[in-house]
């Protein structure tokens, strides 16, 4: 009798560790596809740079320093790629470094609109403008849905007893998504 009652103890230690398992590659997995919707509102930011530029070069022509500077952003931005499936903090921080500069950069170019008044009726600009703003409140949406994956999955890596499990399938504490105090803001594109 007691070892049918071990043999059913090991068998409930193994099942717990294999439902944690899977678990956590759920969670990694939810993880991959929160941060797959964080690059995708940034590239629908990266996307809308050019037409942006262009509309503004169009009223603003001797502003080069700030086109220079928002094209230089917009490629930096362009040649960091992240593996989702092996997120580290030196590579957030990258990214997240490179965004920010996006950011300021974008919100110099948002700026040039006041002092030229025909940008302010074209048409092309005001809808640019209003794509840019929603494209940055999505960001936002999906940078939080990221981080709040990112806790739960924290959460199953760190917290006992699914942390031994963790450690032992070699899971690791994720790193957030939080951007630079110079980009904590989103481009001003209202005036």
């Amino acid at each position: 009798m007691k070892k049918y009652l071990w043999i059913g103890v090991i068998a409930l230690v193994v099942l717990y560790g294999f439902m944690t398992l899977r678990s956590l590659q759920t969670q990694a997995n939810t993880v991959e596809n929160s941060w797959a919707q964080v690059e995708n509102q940034f590239q629908r930011r990266y996307d809308l740079i050019p037409n942006l530029v262009e509309t503004v070069k169009g009223s603003a022509a001797h502003e080069k320093g700030v086109f220079t500077e928002v094209t230089e952003a917009r490629s930096k931005v362009g040649q960091i790629k992240i593996d989702a499936s092996n997120l580290n903090p030196e590579q957030l921080n990258n990214y997240m470094a490179a965004q920010g500069e996006l950011a300021v950069a974008l919100s110099k170019l948002m700026m040039v609109r006041e002092s030229y008044p025909q940008l302010k009726a074209n048409e092309g600009f005001l809808k640019l403008q209003d794509e840019l703003a929603g494209t940055e409140n999505r960001i936002a949406v999906e940078r939080k849905r990221f981080n709040e994956e990112v806790k739960v999955m924290n959460n199953k890596v760190t917290v006992f007893p699914s942390s031994l499990i963790a450690s032992i399938a070699g899971f690791e504490k994720l790193p957030y998504f939080q951007i630079e105090e110079a980009a904590a803001k989103a481009p001003k594109v209202a005036f």
